[in-house]
């Protein structure tokens, strides 16, 4: 169950992330949200300094808290929802689930996820494998690990047919990503799961995000080569 105070976190959260609160706007003073959630001001601090630990929040003594201004701008690489990409050609998208394990990340076998520019996630984490399928025929094998430190809630969701991404991008904004592409011969366990033949040419993309100064998750998806193009939007980082 969901504490108030992560409650008004969350809605505060969904208010900056979707424009509503924009950089430099003034969130609601504390009297007015105690009144707004019916709730203690020490609820309501507590839900504004965990906005203020994650970077999105600035508190100013005896102004109040504001929203974040971001600090510099760079190209980022959207993230894209492999299943809307999937029903967007009129096929049926499913995620195959074949490993989920939560444990400390130091105690995970986390593999590939190390590779490639993406570093461990410390603490509790949850890592799941698995493999995105488009009209029943595999395309994308993944492994992922997400902290549970910063998202605790999905230690419960249910990844199939949904994928573990897609639940994320619906779940919890993020305001920081890297990304990196490289190709590679697929190893005989993901040439097994994409039913290619081991060594087959595949895409691999690495990716790690980030909410505020929160590592969420480190992603390693292969894709075969014949069978993915990468169609992505560059813009400036998202102010």
């Amino acid at each position: 169950m969901t504490s108030l105070h992560e409650r008004i976190r969350s809605d505060i959260e969904n208010r900056i992330m979707s424009g509503d609160l924009a950089p430099g706007d003034r969130l609601p003073i504390e009297a007015k949200l105690m009144e707004q959630y019916g709730c203690s001001r020490m609820t309501v601090n507590k839900a504004i300094s965990a906005l203020a630990a994650t970077g999105l929040v600035e508190r100013r003594r005896k102004a109040g808290s504001f929203v974040a201004r971001p600090q510099a701008h760079a190209m980022v690489l959207d993230i894209p929802d492999l299943a809307e990409e999937v029903r967007g050609r009129d096929q049926e998208y499913r995620f195959r689930l074949i490993h989920r394990e939560a444990a400390q990340a130091e105690a995970l076998d986390l593999g590939p996820v190390h590779q490639f520019g993406i570093a461990p996630i410390s603490g509790p984490s949850l890592l799941t494998i698995g493999v995105h399928m488009a009209d029943g025929y595999p395309f994308a094998y993944e492994s992922r690990v997400v902290s549970l430190t910063a998202v605790p809630e999905i230690e419960d969701a249910a990844f199939d047919p949904e994928s573990p991404g897609s639940w994320l991008l619906q779940h919890v904004p993020w305001t920081e990503a890297e990304t990196n592409i490289s190709a590679t011969g697929a190893t005989e366990r993901e040439a097994c799961s994409l039913k290619i033949t081991p060594g087959a040419p595949c895409l691999v993309l690495a990716r790690r995000t980030w909410r505020g100064k929160e590592h969420i998750t480190a992603v390693r998806q292969l894709f075969v080569g014949e069978s993915y193009s990468l169609d992505a939007r560059f813009g400036s980082a998202r102010k």
